[in-house]
This record gives C-alpha cells, sequence and structure tokens, in this order.
C-alpha cells in the first residue's frame, strides 16, 4: 500500500477555505445549510403522509446517512481526532470524504474543534458546553441552545495550526478539506441522481432528493450535536470523567454508538464507546470490519483492567 504523502513540516495555517475567523458569508452560509434542511425535517411527515415518499426513498436515504454518519464517527471522530487506529491511505480518503458529505464543516476544523473540546471539556475555552452559562434553569437552557448549534456561529474559529498540526502534515487531508464544497454539492445531488435513475422518473430524483439529502443532512445534524448538548446535560455517568459527559441509551442506534459519551470522556482514543454489555456501537464494528479485512491496524481497542479501573463504583470511598 502506498504510504501517505505526510510531510515533514506543516505547509499551511489552516486547511479550510476561510481562516481563524468565520466571515459574514460563511455564517449566511451556515445558516442556510442548517435552517434548509431543518425545514425539511419539519415538512417530512405531512410529505410522507401525502404519499411523496417511497421505497426507494427510505433505502437511499439510509444508505447515505450510515455512509456520511460512520464517515462522521468513525473518520473525523475516533481516527483524525483521536487516532484510534491506523488505516492504510485508501480507507484514511474514504473516511475523510465520507465525513465531509455529513456536511458538518471541513475535516481539519472539525478535528481542531473536537480535540479543543476535549481540552476545556465543561470549563471556560470549550467550544460548546451546555454549562457555559451556569447551572440555573435559564441558563442551562441558554447553554443547551448553545451546545447544540448556536457556537458553530461564534465568529473566532479554533486555531488549526494549534489544535490539528498532524493533520496539516497531510496533503491528502488537507486537499480534501480545501474542497468540501464540492463533497457537499456531491452530497446533495448523489441521492436525487440515484432517485432518478431507479425509478426513471423526475419525480423519483425529487423526493430522494428531499428525503436523501435535505431530510438525511437535518437528522444526521441535529444527532450530531445532541452529543454535544443532551450527552453533557443528562444521562448516566459509570465511568470517571473530569466533566458532565453522560451515556444517553436511546441515541446510540442514530449516532452510531456515539451516546455512549462518558466512556469515551472516560477514554478518548478507545475505539468502542459502547463496552458495557448491550451497548449497540455500529462504529466500533465497522473498524473491526476494517480490521478483519487488513485495511487498519493497531485498533486501540478497550483493555478490561483499564475500563474496570475507571468504574466510579471501583473509586475508593473516601473517609
Amino acid at each position: 500500500m502506498t504510504a501517505s504523502p505526510v510531510l515533514d513540516e506543516p505547509i499551511t495555517q489552516h486547511a479550510t477555505m476561510g481562516g481563524d475567523t468565520q466571515s459574514l458569508t460563511e455564517q449566511v452560509a451556515l445558516g442556510i445549510f442548517i435552517a434548509v434542511p431543518f425545514l425539511a425535517l419539519l415538512a417530512a411527515i405531512p410529505i410522507a403522509w401525502g404519499g411523496w415518499l417511497g421505497w426507494s426513498d427510505l433505502l437511499i436515504m439510509g444508505a447515505m446517512y450510515w455512509f456520511t454518519g460512520h464517515g462522521i464517527t468513525v473518520g473525523f471522530h475516533r481516527l483524525f481526532t483521536h487516532k484510534s487506529f491506523k488505516p492504510n491511505r485508501f480507507v484514511k480518503n474514504a473516511l475523510a470524504v465520507a465525513g465531509s458529505m455529513a456536511v458538518q464543516g471541513p475535516l481539519v476544523r472539525w478535528v481542531a474543534d473536537h480535540r479543543k473540546h476535549h481540552k476545556f471539556s465543561d470549563r471556560d475555552g470549550d467550544p460548546h458546553s451546555p454549562w457555559k452559562y451556569g447551572t440555573n434553569l435559564r441558563a442551562l437552557w441558554k447553554g443547551f441552545w448553545h451546545a447544540h448549534m448556536m457556537w458553530l456561529f461564534d465568529s473566532e474559529q479554533t486555531v488549526q495550526r494549534k489544535y490539528a498540526p498532524d493533520l496539516l502534515k497531510d496533503r491528502d487531508l488537507i486537499r480534501i478539506s480545501r474542497h468540501f464544497w464540492a463533497f457537499v454539492l456531491l452530497s446533495m445531488l448523489l441521492p436525487a441522481a440515484l432517485g432518478g435513475l431507479i425509478t426513471w422518473s423526475w419525480q423519483g430524483a425529487l423526493t430522494a432528493f428531499f428525503w436523501g439529502s435535505l431530510v438525511r443532512v437535518a437528522l444526521l445534524h441535529h444527532v450530531t450535536w445532541s452529543i454535544n448538548s443532551i450527552c453533557h446535560t443528562i444521562g448516566d455517568r459509570p465511568f470517571v470523567s473530569r466533566d458532565k459527559s453522560a451515556n444517553v441509551w436511546w441515541l446510540a442506534i442514530p449516532s452510531m454508538g456515539e451516546s455512549w459519551h462518558n466512556l469515551h470522556h472516560a477514554d478518548p482514543t478507545c475505539a468502542r464507546h459502547g463496552v458495557q454489555r448491550g451497548q449497540l456501537d455500529t462504529s466500533a464494528r465497522l473498524i473491526w470490519l476494517l480490521e478483519k479485512a487488513g485495511w487498519v491496524k493497531e485498533v486501540r481497542w478497550p483493555v478490561a483492567e483499564r475500563i474496570q479501573a475507571k468504574l466510579v463504583s471501583a473509586q475508593p470511598v473516601s473517609s
């Protein structure tokens, strides 16, 4: 397998179309890409009730959700942010493209934000803590929406050279991150193309665009953002962590295992987040399959003794 083109020194300050300050144009574009899919999500039930939902729409939406969602969870998060395993070049680039097609921002910016979140989790400096404004009900409600999505509009961006210098040494990842706009177009247009080809009709293309592009993007957006908001507000905390990260079981399937968030903050580089019995984690299963195929190596699987030591119940009781 050809080695990844990694440079000895960083070649750029950042790998996005913008810099470390978000422009008004970027904020407007961001607002559009949040608002339009969300409006489609609100209209989904009446449109489905009206008969504008076919088997091909569900198939395309499910496939796109699975592909782009795991691009975020396995690629952007467990690989590029936390280095939970080492992939070959093809898998590395495929995961970078899949995550970019989730329409959650350029790769390097996403990783820089998330690494900063872990450094300051639920403390001053955390880009998206729901506890930012305090602990009373009004402050927490404001903080919840900040953590869920409003933090995305902060004009001051995370410094990429500081928080993602390793990614800035990789020509493949810089190229993919800088061409984020192209993968957004691909992500939005591919479902329509598939729907048109499957049904051989303009109506099939239109409904596939509605469900496979707009509704799918909105669902994945809000599920991903719920890890920042819901999973730092409510849930179970069986493991010791220095923040308020928690497990929320009913988000496990749509989040592809990311909502087992307490263990993740207790052991961030672990490739599997759902480590207890019955905790579904499809992202970990995909990494396992890639490892079996010989496409990834050095996977940081959970170690029983390490996990046991992190349980709250295993901590010594102070006198």
